[in-house]
């Protein structure tokens, strides 16, 4: 299985808060520009890349020097506004530095619901990466409400990835997080947590072992992403969940390396002949 993943051509990466964060609140420009570089050259060898990536909150409480996430959702939204513009000027910037051209694309779940809007964004993302343009997709906070106490967005970044990941038919799903990939157990609180390599179905036993909420200036966590592993199951698509903190472990998942946990349906074993 994870020897096909060297032909994977199109790749959706999402990349959380707590990559692009560090727990003081300030911007991680460091692994930020390593992304950069590395999406840039996935992109000069060939492959497709779209990039989904939270942090709007979390860079415009960096901006404003605010020290914690505010409350109230209006605060909230201009907070995000200051935000995504200042996330777009750090990606162009070092996007630009390896060659490439990057292009926003702000959705929100009644764009995608609808069948007209989401056939305007798959055309829109297909233009983008014709015209050989990294799509830098997120959610678009400033005007969609209910991601943070109410229920009808897509509620994080995670579900997200999954949803654009189908739209553009994508080869994988790579999330990088703050964890190495899925364990048994906490691995913070037990050092002998063993990782799942491969998981075929999103069952309730696999459900009770994920945690709660992540970081302070995040919205996701274990539970998010199950529901983005998930969807890309039922999707008939492949998802790897594994650690952000050095973007260059990308490669290594595209060489076919054993990297995170990869979610994928079980009929992905089998070949074209029906042999396993």
């Amino acid at each position: 299985m994870r020897e096909s993943l060297k032909n994977s051509n199109r790749l959706v990466i999402k990349v959380g808060t707590s990559t692009l964060m560090y727990g003081s609140g300030h911007i991680n420009l460091r692994t930020i520009e390593k992304l950069a570089m590395v999406l840039s050259d996935l992109k000069n060898e060939g492959k497709e890349v779209i990039l989904v990536s939270s942090g709007a909150i979390g860079v415009g409480c960096h901006k404003l020097q605010l020290h914690e996430r505010p409350t109230s959702i209006p605060e909230q939204q201009a907070v995000a506004s200051v935000g995504q513009s200042e996330l777009m000027h750090i990606y162009s910037k070092f996007f630009g530095e390896y060659g490439q051209v990057v292009g926003q694309v702000l959705l929100t779940r009644d764009v995608t619901d609808f069948p007209i809007s989401r056939a305007n964004v798959m055309n829109t993302l297909e233009s983008l990466l014709n015209r050989g343009i990294i799509p830098i997709v997120n959610e678009n906070d400033t005007v969609a409400v209910e991601e943070l106490d109410h229920l009808t967005k897509y509620g994080d970044n995670d579900l997200l990835s999954a949803i654009v990941a189908k739209l553009v038919q994508a080869d994988l799903l790579i999330m990088l997080s703050d964890i190495d990939g899925f364990y048994e157990t906490n691995p913070t609180t037990n050092p002998n947590a063993a990782m799942f390599s491969e998981i075929n179905q999103i069952t309730p036993e696999i459900e009770a072992l994920a945690g709660g909420k992540g970081s302070e200036f995040g919205t996701g966590g274990m539970l998010t992403k199950l529901s983005a592993a998930s969807y890309c199951i039922d999707s008939g698509q492949k998802m790897i969940l594994t650690n952000g903190k050095n973007p260059t472990v990308i490669f290594d998942i595209m060489q076919g390396e054993q990297v995170g946990t990869l979610f994928a349906s079980q009929k992905e074993e089998y070949s074209h002949d029906g042999t396993h």
